[in-house]
């Protein structure tokens, strides 16, 4: 099974994004009834969001400790990386939900943040394409 080194740009991505994961999902799971509130989110989404940020974060740690990672599983997190940036735009602007002004700040953020992690998992990808 093909692997990529963690040093570098993918073990930054990976502590980064345990961190932003495990901090998000903490709020969301303590105070997601006043995280709705503000944003105008539902806080059944904000707890389940919170609940899944939890496990991932965890496993996203766990991996940055590794000395390598399955090349498909750098892919996966490029991808859901991805997917969740996109899901956090589409909401307001398909107006499935009507999030309030820190609601829209608050997705923004997130689809940003994402974006990035989606970005930095690509380029560690890439990098150890050009390497193998």
């Amino acid at each position: 099974m093909p692997t990529i080194p963690t040093p570098g740009l993918l073990r930054i991505a990976l502590g980064a994004d345990a961190v932003m994961s495990g901090a998000s999902g903490l709020l969301l799971v303590a105070a997601s009834g006043a995280v709705a509130q503000a944003t105008a989110l539902p806080a059944p989404l904000l707890l389940a969001c919170g609940l899944f940020f939890l496990p991932y974060a965890a496993l996203l740690a766990w991996l940055a400790m590794r000395a390598s990672v399955p090349r498909w599983l750098v892919s996966v997190l490029a991808g859901g990386n991805l997917a969740w940036a996109l899901a956090c735009a589409a909401v307001p602007l398909l107006g499935l939900l009507a999030p309030g002004g820190l609601g829209i700040a608050f997705l923004a953020a997130q689809a940003l943040a994402v974006a990035i992690f989606a970005l930095m998992y690509a380029g560690a990808l890439r990098r150890a394409a050009r390497t193998a």
